[in-house]
């Protein structure tokens, strides 16, 4: 089983995991654009690094897996604008590769290695603790989003693989 775990946005990130353990995880890939140079989600880079890394997998194996989040109150207009377009590039993406989409809710991965109301930080620790090999992968403060996606990636993995 293949899992693609996504956490979405452009400071987000994309964990490979093959049979629970990770292969890989990168930052989400990004672009400037326009005359301010606003970051964006790079949508023919996230490609490349999808189909790299399945290449030599039968595509029926492979699942993507992908935060659901919807707009929180305070937050932009702007800003919850350019996260729904990375939101559906990912899935255009996806799509376009015919790979499978699944979705899950912060609160249900959250619930699920017990860090609902904790820090943004605390699922870093929970991804070294539980993928120790990758700890040199999530050593920064910033590296919360690829523990994130690692955690995202885990979950499913842990919780429909026998299905």
């Amino acid at each position: 089983m293949y899992i693609i775990g996504i956490d979405p946005g452009i400071s987000g990130a994309i964990c490979f995991l093959k049979d629970g353990k990770i292969i890989d995880v990168i930052e989400m890939p990004s672009m400037a654009e326009g005359k301010k140079n606003k970051k964006q989600v790079n949508g023919n880079q996230l490609f490349n690094e999808i189909k790299l890394r399945i290449t030599d997998i039968h595509e029926d194996t492979v699942s993507v897996v992908v935060e659901h989040v919807t707009a929180m109150p305070g937050q932009g207009v702007t800003s919850m604008f350019n996260f729904g377009q990375s939101f559906g590039v990912i899935k255009g993406i996806c799509s376009a590769m015919q790979l499978p989409v699944h979705f899950v809710r912060p609160a249900k991965w959250k619930k699920y290695f017990n860090l609902i109301n904790s820090s943004k930080d605390a699922s870093r620790s929970r991804a070294i603790e539980i993928f120790p090999k990758v700890s040199d992968k999530l050593k920064r403060k910033k590296d919360s989003n690829k523990a994130d996606a690692i955690l995202i990636a885990s979950y499913y993995y842990n919780t429909y693989k026998t299905k």
